[in-house]
């Protein structure tokens, strides 16, 4: 039997719409919450993902602000940057687009943001409020999946769940906040022996590794849910034919734009899961819905509301 599709972008359209509602409200009490985003240079991928940021924020009635320092800038401007935004109490979230220019120290810029204000999640400081259950700002893919799982009716709490991937912006908070919501975690990376078996045991299987329809259906357990975080860029014709050979929609946009975007599960599974986010369309969109509601968290957290 099929898997039911988990429909990302009805689920995130419905976060926007709450978020929306709440800075309507807000706005009609003086306080419109603010977001600056930094893109540093010229990263055609970084580009498109700020104007969905800029556009997601105009219709939550959000206000925000692009800064876009030259790709030649120094660590030490871009602190400069950050501490200016740290000390203007109309900005409530600043957000670091990454990735940045080599020779910028990512991680010490990161670490200068205002914990208050960082609607990413990557802060020391929320890690751990994460790690100890306090309330503080959740990276926005982790927040975005456990939205779905919520709000698909599908429980957590008592559930195996495995976590493919052990990045510290998808993989770990993943895995903290399913613990959090009473499941039990494993998290699988390069090393783990015998990947498949371990996959098998899944109730809930969220698969965050960066490789292309590497999930394949002997990867999981017949009914599980299928969470995949991927979202691949695919142009080579073999690698298209591997995964979605016989699909026509697929082969359509294949030929008109010469690529297609494809998860890290092989849509093959899509016959043995119970339910499965599909790539586009499923993870994707709750990462923006989710920053939007950080940012509007960030601003009621800073102004006691």
């Amino acid at each position: 039997m099929a898997a039911v599709i988990l429909d990302g972008n009805r689920i995130a359209g419905e976060i926007r719409a709450e978020v929306a509602a709440e800075v309507k409200i807000l706005s009609a009490a003086g306080v419109r919450p603010g977001l600056a985003v930094i893109l540093v240079g010229h990263n055609p991928a970084s580009e498109v993902y700020v104007r969905g940021k800029v556009k997601a924020c105009a219709e939550s009635g959000i206000y925000s602000e692009t800064h876009t320092p030259p790709g030649s800038a120094s660590t030490t401007e871009l602190l400069a940057l950050v501490t200016q935004l740290n000390k203007r109490d109309d900005i409530d979230g600043i957000l670091v687009q990454l990735p940045l220019p080599p020779q910028v120290d990512a991680k010490q810029v990161l670490m200068a943001v205002d914990p208050a204000k960082d609607v990413d999640g990557f802060h020391p400081m929320n890690v751990g409020f994460l790690s100890t259950q306090r309330p503080g700002l959740v990276p926005c893919t982790p927040a975005g999946i456990m939205e779905i799982l919520k709000r698909s009716g599908i429980s957590v709490a008592g559930k195996e769940a495995v976590v493919v991937g052990r990045s510290d912006i998808v993989g770990k908070p993943a895995a903290m906040l399913l613990i959090n919501d009473n499941a039990t975690v494993t998290v699988c990376h390069s090393k783990t022996r015998d990947l498949p078996g371990v996959c098998r045991r899944a109730d809930i299987l969220v698969a965050a590794i960066g490789k292309v329809g590497m999930i394949t259906r002997d990867f999981v357990k017949p009914g599980a849910t299928v969470i995949d975080v991927g979202m691949n860029q695919i142009t080579d014709p073999a690698e298209f034919k591997r995964l979605f050979a016989g699909n026509a929609k697929r082969e359509e946009t294949f030929r008109t734009k010469g690529s297609t975007l494809a998860g890290d599960v092989h849509p093959e599974v899509a016959e043995v899961a119970g339910a499965i986010t599909p790539v586009p369309g499923g993870v994707g969109p709750l990462t923006i819905a989710m920053l939007m509601a950080n940012t509007l968290r960030a601003a009621k957290r800073r102004r006691n509301h």
